[in-house]
């Protein structure tokens, strides 16, 4: 394949991917589930201080790019 029809299926490929991923975040509030606000994640409430850390929602994302990345890789064999 040429380079620069190469170059533009991967320029299409991470554009369509910012889309959806700005769609997510702007439809945050109207999804049944909270990005960030998971059953599973870590906060801690001090008196001065406070604690998160999201290990659910790292665990989800981690899933779901993993399995568009093998979805990726897979159909371009």
């Amino acid at each position: 394949m040429e380079p620069l029809r190469e170059f533009g299926r991967t320029l299409f490929f991470l554009g369509s991917l910012l889309m959806i991923v700005g769609a997510i975040l702007y439809f945050n509030a109207k999804l049944p589930f909270r990005l960030g606000k998971l059953p599973g994640d870590i906060v801690h409430r001090g008196e001065h201080t406070t604690f998160y850390f999201p290990i659910v929602t790292c665990l989800v994302l981690s899933l779901a790019l993993s399995l568009l990345f093998w979805l990726f890789s897979h159909f371009r064999r």
